[in-house]
Order: C-alpha cells, then sequence, then structure tokens
C-alpha cells in the first residue's frame, strides 16, 4: 500500500517537472532578491530550445548585489542562491556548444559589469604596508571568483563570436578592467592579469588602446600619486606584451621606455614590483642592444642612496643588463658606471660590497675589465684598497684580494703605480688631517686663556 502511495508521488513530481522543462521562460524581469529566494530550474530540467531564455534569466538574477556585511538569514539564502545560479552558468557555457548569440553576449557584459564594475573597499589602514600587512580581502569574493571565473571562461571560448564581442566590450568597458587593478585583494589582481592578457592577444584592435590605459595607470604613479596595488601584475603583462614587439621598435615604445620604466625605478616602494620591472627592461635590451647604455644611465640617475636593500636589488638588474650589453654600449657610460661601482665595493653594508664584488663573476664584466684596465683600475682602486686594509667583514676581505690578485695580474705595473699614488694620496690625507688636529687645538688652548 505504502509502496503505490510512492509511486504516485514519484509520478506526479515526474510529470509536474516535465511540463515545466516544456514551458516558456520568463526572463523579462525585473528580478528582484526575493526571487533568489526561490528555487530556479536547472539547464538540463528544460528543453533545448527554451535554454537560451534560462540563461539570459540566470544571467539577469546572478546581477543583483547583495551587501557581504549584511549577515540575516535572507540574505545568506540569496547570497548562496545566486551563488548556485553563477556555478550553473559557468558550467553551462563550459559543457554545451549553442550557448552564443548576440543577446546572450549583452546580457553577459551587463552581468559582467554590474558585479566587477565597483567602488573597490577602502584600505583598512592609512599606513598599510604591503611587505607587512596582511592583504585587505574582498568580502563578496565568493561570488567575485565565479564571476572572473565566467569572464575568463568566456573570453577563451571558442564559441564566443569575436566580431559580435568587439561591438560589446567597449573602450569604457577595458578602461573599467584596467582600474579595477588598484584592488588590495591579490586573488582579484591575479584573475585581472589573465583576463587582460587574454583580451590583449585576442582582439588586435584594442593593443594600442589597451597599452595606453596601462601606459596612464604608470604615468599616474610615477608621477602623481605613488600608491597602486597592481603595478607587478600589469608590468607582467608588459613583459609579454614588449616580448612580442617587432623591430626595429616604434618611437611609441622606446618613449614608452624612456618615461615609464626607467622613472618607475625612483619609486620607494619600487622592491614590490622590482622583479617586474628587470624583466621589462631586459626584455627592451635584447630587442634592441643600443638601449642598454639609456638603461644603465637611468639606473645611475636613480641609484638609492640611504637603501641597501634597493641597492640590492638595483646591482642585480645592473648585474643581468650588463651579461648582455655589448662593448660599445658599456664605453658610453664607462666612468659613470664604474664610480657608482666603486662606491658600492666601499659600502659599509656588506650585502652591497659583496654584490658588487661578485659583478666580476660575469663573464662580460670580467673581459671588459680586461680591455680596459688601464681607464678602470684608476676608478676602482681607491675602493679596492680602502677595503683590503680596514673594511669590518671578512668575505668582503676575501672578495676583495680576488679583484686585486686579477687587476695584478693584468698589468703588474699599472697596479704598482696606482698603489703608490694611493699611499701617497692617503699619507698627504693624513698630514692634512693632523694640520686641522693641530690648529684646533692650538685654537681651544688660546681662546682658553682668554
Amino acid at each position: 500500500m505504502t509502496s503505490r502511495v510512492f509511486k504516485r508521488i514519484r509520478s506526479r513530481i515526474s510529470r509536474s517537472g516535465k511540463d515545466k522543462g516544456e514551458a516558456a521562460v520568463d526572463y523579462t524581469g525585473p528580478f528582484t532578491k526575493e526571487d533568489l529566494w526561490i528555487a530556479q530550474p536547472k539547464f538540463s530540467d528544460v528543453l533545448p530550445e527554451n535554454r537560451p531564455a534560462l540563461l539570459i534569466k540566470h544571467l539577469r538574477m546572478c546581477s543583483i548585489i547583495f551587501d557581504f556585511y549584511d549577515e540575516t538569514s535572507k540574505e545568506n539564502l540569496g547570497k548562496e542562491m545566486k551563488r548556485q545560479l553563477l556555478l550553473a552558468v559557468v558550467d553551462h557555457i563550459t559543457t554545451t556548444k549553442q550557448w552564443f548569440s548576440e543577446v546572450v553576449c549583452k546580457e553577459i557584459l551587463s552581468m559582467v559589469a554590474a558585479n566587477l564594475f565597483r567602488c573597490l573597499p577602502p584600505s583598512p589602514s592609512p599606513d598599510f604596508d604591503p611587505e607587512e600587512d596582511d592583504p585587505a580581502l574582498d568580502p563578496a569574493w565568493p561570488h567575485l571568483q565565479i564571476v572572473y571565473e565566467f569572464l575568463l571562461r568566456f573570453m577563451v571560448s571558442t564559441y564566443t563570436d569575436t566580431k559580435i564581442l568587439k561591438k560589446y566590450i567597449d573602450k569604457k568597458f577595458l578602461i573599467h578592467l584596467v582600474g579595477l587593478f588598484r584592488s588590495e585583494d591579490p586573488r582579484e589582481r591575479d584573475y585581472l592579469k589573465t583576463i587582460l592578457h587574454r583580451i590583449y592577444g585576442k582582439f588586435m584592435s584594442f593593443r594600442s588602446f589597451i597599452r595606453q590605459a596601462v601606459n596612464n595607470v604608470f604615468y599616474d604613479f610615477v608621477y602623481e600619486d605613488d600608491h597602486h596595488n597592481g603595478i607587478s601584475e600589469l608590468l607582467e603583462i608588459l613583459g609579454s606584451i614588449i616580448n612580442g614587439f617587432a623591430v626595429p621598435l616604434k618611437a611609441e615604445h622606446r618613449r614608452f621606455l624612456e618615461m615609464v620604466l626607467i622613472p618607475l625605478h625612483k619609486v620607494k616602494n619600487v622592491s614590490q614590483f622590482h622583479q617586474q620591472l628587470a624583466y621589462c627592461t631586459t626584455q627592451f635590451i635584447e630587442k634592441d642592444a643600443t638601449l642598454a647604455s639609456e638603461v644603465i644611465q637611468g639606473l645611475l640617475l636613480y641609484w638609492p642612496i640611504q637603501s641597501s636593500s634597493k641597492e640590492l636589488l638595483f646591482l642585480n638588474e645592473l648585474d643581468e643588463i650588463l651579461e648582455s650589453a655589448t662593448t660599445e654600449e658599456i664605453d658610453k657610460i664607462q666612468d659613470t658606471l664604474f664610480t657608482q661601482i666603486s662606491k658600492c665595493i666601499g659600502s659599509p653594508h656588506f650585502q652591497v660590497a659583496e654584490r658588487a664584488l661578485f659583478l666580476w663573476n660575469n663573464d662580460n664584466v670580467s673581459n671588459y675589465t680586461n680591455e680596459k684596465v688601464k681607464d678602470i683600475l684608476p676608478i676602482l682602486y681607491p675602493a679596492l684598497a680602502q677595503n683590503s686594509k680596514f673594511h669590518w667583514n671578512q668575505t668582503v676581505h676575501s672578495l676583495t684580494f680576488n679583484v686585486i690578485k686579477m687587476f695584478m695580474d693584468l698589468d703588474a705595473e699599472l697596479f704598482d703605480k696606482e698603489s703608490k699614488n694611493y699611499d701617497a694620496k692617503f699619507l698627504k690625507e693624513k698630514e692634512q688631517e693632523k694640520c686641522r688636529e693641530n690648529f684646533w687645538t692650538q685654537f681651544a688652548k688660546e681662546n682658553g686663556r682668554h
């Protein structure tokens, strides 16, 4: 008896589900949060011809925005239902074929804009330090993550029509997308990096505008407001873009190197994106070797004076540039370059001195020194002699003696000459210092009598 009752209930449910699947889907709206409290049909529950309408309905319902600071039971139910709908539409465009149309494309971009193009949450502290403090994570991430995943899959899908997409992805959309790189949530910036790069690769006509929009972010960062969270991600995209530049380089690209990439070295928090920045500059030099002297000159112009950690970054980048620089390019900035290296060798910070002395492990630097020993030794000798006598660190002592031995083997006569010149100068300075001390001692005695 009981089994018959259950069979009747199941048959009614299946008939009602069948009727529901055959019914046309109403997507006119407008939809509110209350609509999300009601269970929505799945794509598998409706006929194939009704699925485009159901997709539009789901997209419009996913455009409803929730306040994640509101933890009431109804709000939480609505958030979960929206999350399920977002997952359903992601699955639908990933696993099915006949879903794209101009109407659907318009609805997708409207839904994406409604969810992503928003006022970003403020920094938790005005003194926020990305290196010390934990990043501020967006509370709406349970929805944002799925929207970003949806947008990424939508962009890379083989079923999207590029011609139709170009009608609706306008410059305003791209500017909003670039603007989101200010987000403090690293998860969001990582998605943005991938999506913007995909758009750049897919739409030839947008490339110039995307470069211009990114350049404007950098101009603002370098010359106006030096607070921006997405510089490293934008530089990562640019590194890939620069790699694809045709040679000879356009004037626009050379100007970007001169006006943006080189001045980026002067920003106080350069350590947060220096790895990506150094990659971009070396990519330019690989494209055009004649840019090496310009880049090195820029490094020397913005060389840090008080920050040893920044000096180490600059020395690492300099080493990488010198590895591929030609003799002609180094000749152009020889004196200023080796004067700065000499200062680093004599640095009281042992890591800076150590890193500067390690430059001679670079074959290009070593070979250049062999060729130009008569020009370089007079510049370097005072720092080397000072280190060998007075530097407190044993490792620096050992490395200094290695470099000194190299110069002695290269040209012993020149080395002896520089050694004598330095000793004479050192004695003269000591005598002058002693004279000054005597003068002030005598001065103090004479004034003490009165």
